[in-house]
């Protein structure tokens, strides 16, 4: 594991020497929990992530949750998204990342600020990898199975670390096939059911195992915050997640993991502040 990665995103220097919070802000009506929804009030949900001390913001304009709706059309996407990039990137000095799988989101929101791309789908959209090329900003590639499953869709792994490493190497070269550089690019397991292809125990698997993905050799991301594994671990629903969630991520930056992606970003900090204290003393 490597504590030396640094990203510029957008003229902005990403320094992973220590994990890094990425707060959740969909500006969707329809995203699994409830708490990360402000299609109208992004500005102040923004502010407050900040001041709770945010490292990136991560917006979102397409619910991937397990049932969501058909994916809007790149144009609907972009009316989402677009004004909030903009009048966060004029507004406050933090790094944007712009949650899409969508080749004329990934330019244009690139183009009003922001600093990151974050595919659920790993730039296997359509035009999206050359979309990706085009820019100079870095990538979070994620391992998911592209669509949503058919229901009743039960996913089986031999062992899931390994899998979905040799998944993530596959995305790495198809990237730099195109002419993507590694040090432009941040691997995501892809924690949760739907799309992302795991059930609980392949989740708490990869969490056990999380120190693994570090010998890909480049920095890894950790998004399981108020995810359902939680929720059946714990049985717990969406709302009563914090405490599951604070663990996860603890248990993810002891393990590593350079970018935890979270919809809690106070109680998130101050669970690394700690953590950072005691490492230190």
């Amino acid at each position: 594991m490597s504590s030396e990665f640094k990203l510029n995103c957008a003229g902005k220097i990403l320094d992973l020497s220590k994990p890094r919070v990425m707060g959740v802000l969909n500006v969707t009506p329809d995203s699994f929990y409830e708490g990360s929804r402000c299609p109208d009030d992004w500005l102040n949900v923004a502010e407050q992530m900040i001041k709770d001390g945010v490292d990136i913001l991560d917006i979102g304009g397409e619910s991937t949750r397990p049932g969501a709706a058909g994916a809007p059309t790149q144009e609907e996407e972009l009316e989402r998204v677009l004004p909030v990039i903009e009048g966060l990137a004029s507004r406050f000095n933090v790094i944007i990342s712009i949650d899409t799988s969508s080749p004329l989101v990934i330019r244009e929101a690139v183009k009003a600020g922001a600093g990151i791309i974050n595919d659920v789908r790993a730039l296997h959209r359509e035009g999206a990898l050359e979309a990706a090329a085009d820019t100079n900003v870095p990538v979070i590639l994620m391992h998911s199975l592209i669509n949503q499953p058919e229901p009743g869709f039960v996913p089986v792994y031999g062992d899931v670390v390994e899998e979905v490493s040799q998944y993530l190497m596959d995305c790495v070269e198809r990237c730099e096939n195109a002419g993507i550089v590694r040090e432009r690019l941040i691997l995501d397991p892809g924690f949760g059911g739907g799309m992302f292809g795991k059930t609980p125990v392949y989740d708490l698997e990869m969490l056990k195992g999380f120190r693994r993905f570090h010998e890909l050799g480049l920095p890894v991301f950790a998004g399981m915050s108020r995810k359902s594994f939680i929720g059946s671990t714990l049985d717990r629903d969406t709302e009563d997640r914090l405490p599951g969630s604070l663990a996860a991520a603890m248990l993810a930056a002891q393990a590593g993991a350079h970018i935890i992606r979270v919809h809690d970003v106070r109680e998130t900090v101050d669970v690394l502040r700690f953590l950072q204290a005691v490492d230190e003393a």
